[in-house]
């Protein structure tokens, strides 16, 4: 499928060169790997540098470092955020294999400074940026809906990260749309973020290690998505000793479980959650019901220091049903068994076998069927990492993934049911991925990261398709001046291993990074993304009832470029830091829907949407106060989300007459403050503040009579905005058991969310009064103040 193979063994000669060159006198190798002294858990991120020299680098996913130093002595220091540092004198006169268990500080919650010069350097000269890295524990301190610790919301409270509302799924990054973001569960896609239409997200902090989220600046090895990549990790397992970790709640509660295997060869978690919403709805003598549960799962075992087996999987349920009138289920699944193998200690691999899976399933009771849906992916996919030297590493590998989409198929629950069996045509597609990426030391204040992507993408057949008139799906009705379904001429039959249509994309990724002295630097960056599936909605908020569709002969990829610029400061010795973004993105082939477009149960979605584009541009700030009692940020984003969609070929204008147009996920001022304040010991409080511009509508702008009926006539499309949306979130901490012999643990938490009661419109609505015929507003909100109450326990 790929064309460049040339080019990539020219890439790779090259970069072979450069390390020649960089590593001319006699050098040798550090390596090994970093983890927690209490829990065996390895560290991403860790610092790993040599005192007095620019040497370092920081350790991957699992915990590896690789550090290449000319022959001599040095002090090696390791770091990392919220842990004791250490200091080893080593002599380095030969290859070593060196692995550190580090110790969190004594009193965790009240430090969260890495006090190592070089470090904080490094983070500075890292030609990494547009990335969000948050931490667990820092999650944990944040007030959030119905008390349950929630990772989506906290990344929320960054710049460039909002939702669409209350009571709504999924996120948005920088103006994107929510099927933009690729989500990752230890490597496995997850389809849908939401438990209980956004009240609670699908990941349980108790059994999560790592969260980092990509808003810009994309590495190579990730693809598939145009807006950002939110890559997190399960924890491994305790594999020193015994231990439970858990919350019960007024909604919800949870447990988590790990403990070593195999004589500490190896170690397992799993943590489950359930709510019981359901169960104090019917005690009420509700019919109405909803709740969730999850599931997560991990073990490992090393088979030895160079061969290490992962096993992880989860899988979530939400259900609800509206009295007699319908029900509803839908969740996701993945799978993931991962190889890591050190084939020396300059090279490390990873080869993982995944599967995700999210379906759902509706019943209309009254009309006696069941509505069904489901998207599969099977991804194969082998990374690797050269270090060659302290001044160059690259990494390469490639990838491979299996969709299976099935639309919706209708199955009538009764004899007696008027409703036909009925099923859409499955489509399944094959997505393919081959990269290379530098990080690469150009001099001692430039730093740069480069790479190519080449992705392709195969829709196959295995049905009959619709052929149309001037293959057209979509027509202008000049009479009506409307958008219209084309004119069917025939149809054609692809076999199932047929090619529909294919596509490969180059995508270039670049950052750059320059000290200006020792607490501040300058960043660059630009990606090219390609995305080949998308979510089909044509609702302002993604429900979990919308279907998910390939790229194929009228539906073309997504393509986006993103360019950004940052300036990056610390002050009074790292105490505060600064953090400023500017970006642009556009994105080309954004689906966008006709007036009047039905997506239920359509077999021919091409004659419901046209192709458009988007662009987004804005300005970040953030300042953080990172030591002391009190600790928190403050974040602004700046930005312009917009539209268009021409007629084309189809004919006409286009949508809102071919003009830009606010999207959905547009908001010219978002402002978050966050704060944590430590009084003792025992005590504890957070809060959040939180203000955005209320999100595009379109409301009706004027009325005329038709047969006695009075029908609404519509403003330009999303020219109207919902009023402005803020609250504030208070929590208190109190730890009535602070004693370290005890093993025990426990800690109680008051929330309240929106404490001053804030009515936040989700959504306006217009109609007619029955009795007085008068033309009404009716403002909806989710939720007003709502106190809750958490015990969280640890032993």
């Amino acid at each position: 499928m790929f064309k460049k193979s040339k080019e990539i063994k020219l890439f790779m000669l090259l970069a072979v060169l450069l390390s020649t060159a960089l590593s001319a006198q006699e050098s040798y190798t550090l390596s090994g790997t970093i983890s927690d002294v209490s829990n065996g858990e390895t560290l991403f991120g860790a610092s790993v540098f040599l005192k007095g020299t620019t040497l370092g680098v920081i350790t991957n996913e699992y915990g590896f470092y690789s550090l290449t130093a000319p022959k001599g002595e040095y002090t090696l220091n390791i770091s990392y955020l919220g842990y004791t540092e250490i200091n080893k004198e080593v002599s380095l006169n030969s290859n070593q294999k060196l692995d550190f268990e580090i110790a969190e500080f004594a009193n965790e919650l009240e430090e969260v400074v890495i006090t190592a010069e070089e470090p904080e350097r490094a983070i500075l000269k890292k030609p990494e940026m547009s990335v969000a890295k948050m931490n667990i524990a820092t999650v944990k301190q944040m007030p959030v809906v119905l008390g349950e610790v929630d990772v989506l919301k906290s990344l929320q409270m960054l710049p460039g990260v909002t939702n669409n509302g209350e009571g709504t799924g999924g996120f948005h990054v920088r103006g994107g749309a929510g099927d933009q973001n690729l989500v990752l569960l230890d490597e496995a896609i997850i389809y849908n973020t939401s438990h209980m239409f956004g009240f609670f997200s699908v990941f349980n902090a108790d059994a999560i290690k790592d969260v980092k989220l990509y808003k810009g600046g994309i590495p190579a090895r990730f693809g598939g998505r145009v807006s950002s990549v939110l890559d997190v990790r399960q924890k491994d397992g305790n594999s020193k000793k015994f231990e439970a970790t858990g919350g019960i709640g007024i909604i919800s509660s949870r447990l988590a479980i790990e403990a070593p295997l195999f004589k500490e060869k190896g170690s397992f978690i799993i943590a489950g959650r359930r709510s019981y919403a359901d169960l104090l709805l019917k005690a009420a003598g509700e019919d109405n019901s909803v709740s969730f549960y999850d599931l997560n799962l991990k073990t490992n075992y090393n088979i030895n220091d160079n061969n290490k087996l992962y096993l992880s999987g989860y899988f979530g349920r939400d259900a609800f049903n509206i009295g007699d009138t319908f029900d509803a289920q839908y969740g996701n699944t993945t799978g993931n068994l991962r190889w890591n193998h050190i084939f020396n200690e300059k090279l490390f691999s990873n080869l993982s076998l995944i599967a995700s899976k999210y379906d759902y399933k509706l019943g209309i009771t009254a009309a006696e069927f069941d509505w069904l849906s489901s998207i599969n992916n099977y991804n194969l996919k082998y990374d690797l990492k050269y270090y060659f030297s302290d001044a160059f590493k690259l990494d390469f590998g490639l990838s491979g993934i299996y969709y299976d989409f099935d639309p919706g198929q209708i199955n009538p629950t009764s004899e007696t049911s008027a409703v036909n069996e009925y099923t859409l045509d499955r489509k399944k597609a094959f997505e393919s991925g081959v990269y290379v990426n530098a990080e690469h030391k150009l001099t001692d204040r430039l730093n740069a990261q480069y790479g190519l992507r080449i992705s392709g993408f195969t829709r196959f057949g295995g049905q009959s398709l619709v052929d149309y008139a001037n293959d057209q799906p979509v027509v202008y009705n000049p009479s009506l001046d409307i958008y219209e379904r084309g004119t069917s001429v025939g149809e054609t039959y692809y076999e199932k291993s047929e090619s529909v249509e294919s596509f490969t994309n180059f995508e270039p990724r670049v950052s750059l990074a320059y000290e200006l002295n020792e607490v501040s630097s300058l960043k660059a960056g630009f990606s090219r993304v390609a995305q080949y599936i998308h979510l089909l909605s044509n609702t302002s908020s993604a429900t979990p009832l919308d279907v998910w569709t390939p790229s194929g002969k009228f539906i073309k990829p997504q393509l986006s470029n993103q360019y950004a610029l940052g300036y990056f400061r610390n002050f009074k010795d790292k105490a505060y830091s600064l953090e400023v973004e500017t970006y642009f993105k556009n994105t080309d082939n954004r689906i966008d829907y006709i007036d009047g477009s039905d997506l239920i149960g359509q077999n021919t979605i091409e004659t419901e949407i046209l192709n458009g584009e988007s662009r987004a541009y804005g300005l970040e700030l953030l300042l953080r106060k990172n030591e002391g009692d009190f600790t928190g940020w403050v974040a602004y984003t700046l930005s312009k989300s917009e539209q268009r969609t021409p007629g084309g070929t189809a004919g006409g204008l286009g949508i809102n007459d071919g003009e830009w147009y606010d999207s959905y996920y547009d908001r010219t001022h978002d402002i978050s403050v966050s704060g944590a304040y430590k009084l003792n010991d025992k005590l504890s409080f957070g809060a959040n503040l939180v203000f955005q511009t209320g999100r595009p509508v379109t409301y009706p702008n004027g009325q005329y009579e038709y047969e006695g009926i009075s029908v609404a006539s519509y403003a330009e499309r999303n020219s109207d905005r919902l009023p402005a949306y803020h609250r504030l979130d208070l929590s208190v901490n109190y730890k009535p058991n602070r004693k370290p012999e005890k093993r025990f643990k426990g800690e109680w938490v008051l929330g309240i969310y929106n404490a001053y009661n804030r009515k936040n419109a989700a959504s306006i609505s217009f109609g007619q009064n029955v009795e007085t015929g008068a033309n009404e507003a009716t403002r909806t909100a989710i939720f007003g103040i709502v106190p809750s109450l958490t015990y969280n326990f640890k032993f």
